[in-house]
């Protein structure tokens, strides 16, 4: 009997069904991506011609006394807003998710409920906080002095030094159900086998959870360790919302996304040069890439050592 061969031929009609959507990829994603990277090179005169400066836009965001203030700002405070993303939202995340894979009565109640605020408009979260928050008639002073602590109360998205961790934590609120679905996915994989074996074998549940689990679920750690810090240096919509384009109170709330909108649209110190909108948008770019490619990196060789 003759052996069928290994070399299937390549499905062409795969062609027509993924050509409308890379089309649309290309034209809404790609194309304007590319002329972002593109005008980062030019200056844009009052007649709108454009005219080729190769680096200096770069130069003059670094060094510019007018801009780079508030690029070195909006880039500590993005690191600052990650951070706290990665120490809060995500370890809440992961102690929610085993909880939930754990069983329990009312699983899928508090799952759901855990993770509704991650649906809701972002408008609404903001501006439903910035009521809580509000020192005049806002709930949060009354709820602290139920409990006895009235003498903690801020008016935290009026201060300096407290607006950019308060918007942070609201924003870890909101978003903490997507690491948690995700933590919880990989968990409920777990073959019972294993957890079965360490229980038999005396392991408690903390010892089972980082021997077995955490193991486990390492690649889903990086991954919302990279969607982590995509998202957050994407983010713009939540301090848009609850401070402006100004990023109050004197920009401590400024992140990358902030900064571009002003220097694009020509909030920042009335020039609205849209070129150095798209060096800002292009450092963006390429601060993501890094980060990108540097998990990716690292994950390679992880995977290359337990293949070795």
């Amino acid at each position: 009997m003759e052996a069928k061969s290994k070399n299937k031929p390549f499905p062409h009609y795969i062609v027509v069904f993924l050509f409308p959507a890379v089309l649309l990829y290309t034209v809404f994603m790609v194309y304007p991506l590319l002329d972002s990277l593109r005008l980062s090179f030019f200056t844009i005169t009052d007649t709108r011609q454009e005219i080729f400066v190769g680096f200096q836009n770069f130069i003059k965001l670094f060094t510019n006394s007018n801009y780079a203030p508030r690029f070195w700002g909006a880039l500590k405070n993005n690191f600052i807003f990650f951070a706290i993303h990665m120490l809060v939202q995500n370890p809440i995340g992961l102690l929610l998710a085993t909880l939930l894979a754990s069983g329990g009565f009312g699983r899928k109640f508090y799952r759901t409920v855990f993770f509704l605020p991650t649906v809701l408009s972002v408008v609404i979260i903001g501006f439903i906080w910035q009521l809580i928050l509000n020192p005049l008639w806002g709930v949060s002073s009354s709820l602290l002095k139920m409990v006895s602590l009235g003498f903690l109360f801020k008016p935290w998205l009026g201060l300096v030094g407290y607006a950019l961790p308060a918007v942070s934590l609201i924003s870890v609120w909101q978003f903490v159900g997507i690491p948690m679905i995700l933590f919880y996915a990989t968990l409920i994989g777990i073959p019972d086998e294993l957890l079965e074996a360490a229980t038999v074998d005396g392991a408690n549940a903390w010892q089972t959870f980082w021997s077995i689990k955490f193991p486990l679920i390492l690649p889903t750690v990086g991954l919302v360790t990279i969607l982590t810090f995509v998202g957050n240096f994407n983010a713009f919509d939540l301090i848009y919302t609850m401070k402006g384009a100004n990023a109050g109170p004197e920009y401590s709330t400024d992140i990358m996304g902030t900064l571009f909108y002003r220097t694009f649209f020509g909030q920042q110190l009335q020039l609205g040069n849209p070129a150095m909108g798209t060096t800002v948008a292009a450092m963006m770019f390429l601060i993501i890439l890094a980060g990108v490619l540097t998990y990716t990196i690292l994950w390679q060789r992880r995977v290359q050592t337990y293949e070795y």
